[in-house]
């Protein structure tokens, strides 16, 4: 009988050249996945940072044809001062309503409900954006 032999001879069929690229390239993908996780950390920190005022629709009531309620959430540097847009659309997407609501108080987190009238009946109410600036001229 033969001898069964348990694994390939050392040596032998380029064995080490692969072991080598498959160190390589293993470097290599973590060195690009580090890098490409650094990437967006930054982007994500940059993007954070640079707003001195964000918000948040908690909910909305459609109360009347001609108006609907706003339950607006607002956060901010104490120093920040500015507005968000609001706007609210008919059920085909046409907007129908858009009011924009300062923010001057010293306050770093507001909590306030706000009436945008609408020129029909509105299904939504979206919150377009928020922007700082130096508040009103004195």
């Amino acid at each position: 009988m033969g001898a069964v032999r348990e694994g390939l001879p050392e040596g032998r069929y380029g064995r080490s050249a692969d072991e080598r690229a498959d160190r390589r390239l293993r470097v290599v993908g973590a060195v690009l996945g580090a890098g490409f996780v650094a990437m967006i950390a930054w982007f994500g920190y940059d993007y954070v940072s640079g707003q001195r005022i964000s918000a948040e629709i908690i909910k909305f009531d459609v109360t009347a044809e001609e108006h609907v309620q706003v339950h607006l959430e607002v956060r901010k540097d104490d120093d920040a001062q500015g507005y968000c847009t609001l706007r609210s659309r008919a059920e085909d997407g046409s907007e129908v309503g858009r009011r924009d609501v300062r923010f001057d108080m010293p306050e770093t987190r507001v909590d306030q409900v706000v009436t945008v009238r609408t020129t029909a009946k509105a299904t939504s109410a979206e919150l377009v954006g928020c922007t700082a600036d130096d508040g009103p001229k004195r």
